[in-house]
């Protein structure tokens, strides 16, 4: 499956061995662009059905357009859906395995990606009771989970994993289900750390050594023990709250590959579904979305970044809530996934160290704020405090979030993703990346609405209702005295006090300076002069001939040798004058407090 990520449209039509209309009347083909599907059904008073699972899969057959095939047609990017923990169906099949359920919330279920290998899959079991065991929860029992292959290509039977399920007993002394999710989380992460797997040739390294320390976290965690074929370990979730059932699948065969989701005692109040389009990595089973608490429709572009100031940031970790647990899940970002499961390592940390999930959105995607004049204050200290903390996330994104009480979704500040929903007479809300992606009769709608460019879209099922953008985002800037501490530990350079004595170094030093720092004619000519003169940004034309850094044979800044990596498939240009609104250039600069306090 070989991909060209610089044009995605030619890439689908190659795999389909189709071609796009040609240019007629008002109909343009350079218009057209590809992007993942991506939607979501809930019912906004929490009452569950198997009608509302039917719905979600009927939802993500209708996004199949939206995803990829490779140059199998039966092979596809990716596609999934997350629910509700079906308990009762769960209690049914774990009966008949020999083994009891506790009342819900009180287990946790994980659903896990696994070598075929039979012996080598044993092993993995047994590190994963010992690891568990360690952290102090119970193994209730394990699950295969029944599936049906026969309509994958080769290309997804070729890589298919074993699917398994365990069932992971709460230990009492965790005093809520919000502990729990935590140490489910410690158990994911050690889990990841110490069982090493590797896809290379159909080599992979087992977790398994006779000699493993059990005792020993993080990234000096090693596996020892080559076996041929080895290729599976992924956890595709494990909760107490939600499950995901995905793979390197096409929309249609979600439902046809897992048999419990045609089971009429899987019931759930939401459901988020995603059809993949692999835009900036290669396909696989565990990079299809959703993912643990997001699924996504977009790039993110400052990716690079934010997962580097995740990495400085990982020094200064403590948590009240995670105690010394906090040492046991880092590194945080696996950069293994893809953007958007990297965006989701960033979400789910902040939201089980203590932020509920709309606010660690809020921090992630904030609105623009910077040029918006009407803006209250207490919701621009909000954003621009958390700036202090944590940089945006940026990048055209249609952002879908669930933790199993809450579903929502946002665009980001440029509002480069669509999406629209359906509220219904009947307490549905259906929202996807597209209109009429479930039939529904009119009369039966009581609202249509779309996402807006910063907003936020929530449905809140334990209180029973959709909370508004302006309640949502008040109760968040009004939770702390964020412009006090802003008063008191910002500094901004306008206030900076002027200089007690002026120095003018002669010309001669001044040049000397600008040889030994790597300043050009251009330079001055064309960026400090403009900037000296006017005070305004220069400007200049996209275009370069400056050779890379890495390539010149000329001295060269430390700062040339750094270059921001933009996903720039689907971006349309940004016009900074028309659209001053989302477009900042400020920098904060200084040290950074702890981004889990």
């Amino acid at each position: 499956m070989i991909r060209n990520p610089t044009n995605k449209m030619n890439e689908r039509h190659a795999q389909t061995q189709t071609s796009a209309p040609p240019k007629q009347g008002l109909y343009d083909p350079q218009f057209e662009h590809d992007a993942c599907g991506l939607g979501f059904i809930v019912h906004i008073k929490g009452k569950k059905s198997h009608q509302l699972v039917s719905d979600a899969l009927k939802i993500l057959v209708n996004l199949d357009h939206r995803g990829a095939c490779g140059c199998e047609a039966n092979t596809g990017d990716g596609a999934g859906i997350l629910i509700q923990i079906p308990h009762d169906f769960l209690a049914a099949q774990t009966a008949k395995l020999g083994f009891q359920l506790p009342a819900p919330g009180e287990y946790g279920v994980g659903m896990l990606f696994l070598p075929k290998d039979s012996a080598e899959r044993e092993n993995i079991k047994k590190e994963i009771a010992k690891i568990i065991s360690g952290e102090g929860q119970g193994v209730l029992g394990w699950r295969d989970v029944p599936v049906d292959n026969s309509s994958l290509g080769n290309g997804a039977k070729n890589s298919e994993p074993f699917m398994a399920q365990v069932f992971i007993g709460k230990n009492s002394a965790l005093k809520d289900e919000a502990a729990f999710e935590r140490k489910l989380f410690v158990i994911r992460k050690i889990a990841e750390q110490k069982i090493r797997y590797a896809i290379n040739g159909g080599t992979g390294v087992s977790p398994v050594s006779s000699n493993a320390n059990s005792e020993t976290h993080g990234q000096d965690a090693r596996a020892t023990k080559i076996i041929p074929g080895g290729r599976w370990f992924y956890v595709s979730s494990l909760s107490a709250r939600t499950i995901i059932y995905k793979g390197m699948l096409m929309s249609e065969q979600v439902e046809k590959y897992y048999a419990d989701l045609r089971d009429e005692s899987v019931i759930t109040a939401l459901a988020l579904v995603h059809s993949r389009f692999s835009t900036n990595t290669f396909p696989s089973w565990d990079r299809a979305h959703p993912n643990r608490y997001i699924a996504h429709n977009g790039e993110i572009n400052t990716l690079r970044g934010n997962v580097n100031w995740m990495h400085a940031a990982q020094a200064n970790f403590k948590s009240k809530l995670f105690g010394d647990d906090i040492k046991k899940i880092i590194p945080v970002i696996n950069t293994d996934g893809s953007d958007s499961a990297q965006f989701d390592n960033c979400v789910e940390l902040l939201t089980l160290a203590g932020r509920e999930l709309p606010h660690a959105m809020m921090m992630m995607i904030p609105e623009p704020w910077e040029n918006h004049e009407s803006m209250d204050a207490e919701r621009r200290a909000f954003y621009e405090f958390h700036s202090c903390l944590m940089e945006p996330w940026d990048g055209p994104a249609s952002m879908a979030f669930t933790d199993g009480k809450i579903i929502g979704a946002c665009l980001d500040r440029n509002g480069l993703r669509p999406s629209r929903y359906y509220v219904t007479k009947d307490d549905l809300v259906i929202m996807a990346s597209e209109a009429g992606v479930l039939p529904v009769a009119p009369e039966r709608i009581l609202q249509k609405g779309r996402l807006q460019p910063g907003r936020m879209f929530l449905v809140d099922i334990e209180q029973g209702r959709i909370v508004a953008d302006e309640e949502l985002k008040k109760k968040y800037a009004s939770a702390q005295p964020y412009q006090k501490w802003l008063d008191e530990h910002h500094v901004l350079l306008e206030n900076l006090p002027e200089p007690s004595q002026a120095t003018q170094p002669d010309h001669r030093k001044v040049l000397q300076r600008q040889q030994a720092f790597g300043y050009t004619f251009e330079d001055l000519r064309f960026i400090v002069g403009p900037m000296g003169n006017d005070g305004v940004q220069p400007l200049g034309s996209m275009g370069t001939d400056t050779p890379l850094a890495v390539l010149s044979n000329k001295p060269q800044l430390l700062y040339n040798y750094f270059k921001q990596l933009f996903a720039q498939v689907t971006n349309p240009p940004i016009d900074p004058i028309r659209e001053e609104i989302i477009t900042s250039t400020e920098t904060m600069v200084g040290p950074r407090g702890g981004l889990l306090s």
